[in-house]
């Protein structure tokens, strides 16, 4: 009866530990990094889908490609060629109302454009900021 205790127990303490072993390590001795959830992607990412998210990703019979898709690729347009306003990067989309859907196709792109364009402004100031040296690194 001693035994099978202590084995419960055993295999009970094991079990609890297990997730917090595996989150650890990833197996070569280095720890896992942990994964970024403050929405904001890391500075190599292009997640042009984030800006798309409320686009359908159903196909339609005779358009090319999904609205998610579409969404995405222009997002992606748009941050290439940076001289292009909103507008003009959407100028494609269609501008009829659809019953059930929020504004028109080319109201959301250029809102998309638009969020796309202030977080681009944003991390160029982020990143000018860590550049300069700040007031008490001067100092000293």
């Amino acid at each position: 009866m001693k035994h099978s205790i202590r084995y419960i127990l055993t295999i009970g303490a094991i079990s609890l530990l297990a997730p917090t072993l595996a989150l650890a390590g990833n197996g070569n001795g280095k720890p896992e990094s942990a994964p970024n959830h403050e929405g904001s992607p890391s500075p190599k990412a292009k997640a042009y889908g984030k800006y798309c998210k409320g686009e359908s990703k159903k196909h339609v019979k005779g358009e090319k490609g999904t609205a998610f898709s579409r969404c995405v690729r222009t997002a992606a347009q748009a941050a290439k060629h940076e001289n292009r306003s909103p507008r003009q990067a959407c100028q494609g989309e269609s501008k009829k109302h659809v019953k059930g859907e929020k504004g028109t196709a080319f109201s959301r792109c250029v809102q998309s454009v638009a969020h796309l364009r202030r977080d681009e402004r944003r991390q160029e100031r982020e990143e000018k900021e860590a550049e300069q040296p700040t007031e008490e690194q001067s100092q000293s």
